[in-house]
């Protein structure tokens, strides 16, 4: 007979999550609570990696810095006794679930950590100082919790490059490991607000996920046509044809569209195609931002960009804001 997993132990002070026990290595995951399976699969990664032997503490904590004016701080779900659930069934040993005066014992910190200018771009932009929150209360969480790894999934992909950079930058002991965004069967990325959702917003929201697939499945059909121009393969052959045939500058019209390498903009412009139709639907989708980005310092890629860049977009469907993003690989690194 399989033996159950234990229950996990809730935690609600710093000095109970101190005088926890610990063995192997230690893995946290962060979460706002409200898991779903993209949080479940985070733990579940957690607990492969830390090992039998090891020690998985999963963090619930809504974290009122991060909110700003007339966002959803008041209405962010709250549901504990699930998330300890989800827990458990993932094999979590321990859940840190503290109120905001522990975490905060003297109010609003005044000192805070700085996300920097990758913090004010993007995201950062649309939210101001959420970013400097969310690193504040990850630093905290860090030094309580002392994993040896933390996990963080790959949707919040500005949030996992800037705590990268935080950890770097301040020399905290900990690997960051950044786990695959986990998809409905329909392509929308999971995310605890898409309960907010409406049958038709639930719709229309899948115009964020179809609108990544649409460039990334452009940058790939660009990848080939210019791997067969530049081996002499039917691009030229079509090329070669057209000549004979008289018709030299559509030929070299041809060969040019063939053997350029794909463009950011081109790709980027594919994916607002789709945005713009779904912006006309009912109910409509509103885009904050599409962006084609450098993952490491969230700028835009430009003209002539190669190697690993990142296409993110945020969008309000109703009253619910989503983001999505897929990373894109433009030919061999520069």
């Amino acid at each position: 007979m399989t033996a159950q997993p234990a229950q996990p132990v809730l935690v609600r002070t710093a000095a109970e999550l101190a005088a926890l026990e610990r063995t192997g290595r230690r893995a946290v995951v962060m979460t706002m609570g409200a898991l779903h399976e993209g949080h479940a699969t985070l733990i579940r990664t957690a607990r492969r990696l830390a090992g039998p032997d090891g020690q998985v503490v999963v963090t619930v904590f809504v974290n009122p810095l991060q909110f700003g004016a007339g966002e959803d701080l008041d209405r962010y779900p709250r549901t504990l006794d699930a998330d300890r659930a989800i827990a458990e069934r993932e094999g979590a040993d321990a859940v840190f679930a503290p109120s905001v005066e522990e975490v905060y014992p003297g109010g609003e910190p005044q000192v805070r950590v700085t996300a920097g200018p990758m913090g004010e771009l993007l995201e950062g932009a649309v939210r101001p100082g959420h970013f400097d929150g969310m690193l504040t209360v990850v630093a905290k969480l860090l030094h309580l919790s002392a994993p040896d790894l933390a996990l963080y999934g790959q949707k919040d992909a500005q949030q996992l490059a800037l705590i990268r950079r935080m950890v770097r930058d301040l020399n905290f002991p900990v690997e960051i490991v950044g786990v695959p965004t986990v998809r409905e069967d329909d392509g929308l990325a999971l995310s605890s607000r898409n309960r907010y959702l409406d049958p038709a917003e639930r719709t229309a929201a899948r115009a964020l996920s179809r609108a990544l697939f649409a460039a990334r499945d452009r940058l790939a059909a660009e990848h080939a046509l210019h791997a067969r121009a530049t081996a002499g393969g039917a691009a030229l052959g079509r090329a070669d044809a057209l000549t004979a045939i008289g018709e030299a500058r559509a030929a070299a019209d041809a060969h040019a569209v063939a053997a350029a390498a794909p463009s950011p903009a081109s790709i980027k412009a594919v994916a607002q195609g789709v945005l713009d139709e779904a912006a006309k639907a009912e109910p409509p989708v509103v885009t904050d931002y599409l962006a084609l980005v450098d993952p490491a310092t969230f700028t835009d890629a430009p003209e002539g960009f190669g190697g690993e860049a990142i296409l993110a977009v945020a969008a309000r469907v109703g009253t619910t804001r989503l983001i999505d993003n897929i990373p894109l690989t433009f030919g061999a690194p520069a």
